[in-house]
């Protein structure tokens, strides 16, 4: 076409025969546009590799198109999936993400992180790290002082905040469920740290479970580990020493529970036969243990992309409406895969 240089604006409405405003409502996909002439403006868009302008968009929209997101411990499988599944969907809806990660998992030194986003014009705040002891005291007196949505991935519910969750208490009451239906009345529990609110909400759905059938939980039938499989070992040794007649075991997630498979081969003890194990997580290696371990499985990765798109939808009603709009609570629900290690008719080869 003659042409040198990137393509402006301009230049796409005046082949297209059309305005300028109505090249930006096609860009920003406005309504008010017939079919026709937005796969008009739309084609020759292609046709001169015209870029917008990141910077004119987003003040336009009053937006940076960048959200704010504060993790912790991406060493680990769980973290760092979620985030694999935030940095996806966001670049799918055209997000930038601006990344911090707390130095531990118990940090509670927040306001400079807050900050930190608010002052890089952030239009939402996806808050991946884990509930821990304090960590959350800070919402009671900073809360009202975030102007943009936040997002909560992992948090006791209040009315006061969006969360999107993995709904730890309804896996941990299906893990138990299924030990029971298969005829296991004693069953212990090896709990993740209990400071951890995902490790409680797993050691209520065991206690639920279990009362629920009409059958008493006592002090010595849960050890508490740290999510390590050194930890899990220990605290299976332990568990088997005081509840000696457990013939079933739910354990707080699949690191663990890896323990527990070796522990009792140790010990000669069969498992299902003598012992059936259940894990929580579903990391992928768990179906490779010996035997296969049946497990809870909470895919993070769609967790990570589910809170991407609330967040969006978060910020769209805030832009429409001009004010703070109703919080949401979405809990997911996990799913069980039954393996070898709990029901002995499972094929040898896997699921």
């Amino acid at each position: 076409m003659g042409r040198t240089g990137k393509a402006t604006i301009y230049e796409v409405a005046r082949e297209a025969g059309v305005s300028r405003q109505t090249v930006s409502r096609v860009i920003n996909n406005k309504p008010d546009v017939a079919l026709d002439t937005r796969k008009r403006v739309l084609d020759i868009i292609s046709d001169l590799e015209y870029q917008p302008s990141a910077i004119a968009r987003s003040l336009s929209q009053r937006r940076s198109y960048n959200f704010g997101v504060l993790t912790a411990g991406l060493k680990y499988i769980g973290p760092s999936t979620t985030l694999s599944g935030i940095t996806a969907t966001a670049e799918e809806l055209g997000y930038g993400l601006l990344l911090k990660e707390l130095s531990s998992f118990s940090a509670n030194n927040i306001h400079p992180i807050l900050i930190w986003f608010l002052s890089h014009q952030v239009d939402g705040i996806l808050w991946a790290a884990p509930e821990i002891g304090s960590n959350r005291d800070w919402i009671n007196d900073m809360l009202d002082e975030i102007r943009v949505p936040i997002i909560f991935l992992t948090t006791e519910k209040r009315d006061d905040i969006s969360i999107v969750t993995i709904d730890n208490y309804h896996g941990a009451k299906m893990a138990t469920q299924h030990l029971l239906d298969l005829g296991r009345k004693q069953i212990g529990h090896i709990a993740g740290p209990l400071e951890w609110w995902e490790a409680r909400q797993r050691l209520k759905g065991w206690q639920d479970a279990m009362r629920a059938a009409g059958l008493k939980t006592e002090k010595r039938m849960v050890v508490e580990g740290n999510w390590s499989s050194k930890s899990g070992k220990v605290a299976i040794n332990q568990l088997l020493s005081a509840y000696p007649e457990m013939d079933g075991v739910f354990v707080g997630n699949d690191q663990m529970a890896l323990s527990v498979l070796q522990a009792a081969f140790e010990r000669g003890i069969s498992i299902p036969e003598q012992l059936a194990v259940v894990g929580f997580d579903g990391i992928p290696e768990s179906e490779y243990y010996c035997p296969s371990l049946t497990t809870i499985c909470q895919n993070q990765h769609h967790l990570g992309s589910i809170a991407v798109q609330e967040l969006v939808r978060l910020v769209d009603a805030v832009n429409l409406e001009n004010q703070k709009v109703e919080p949401i609570h979405l809990a997911i629900k996990p799913e069980l895969i039954i393996r070898r290690s709990s029901d002995p008719d499972i094929s040898k080869g896997g699921d």
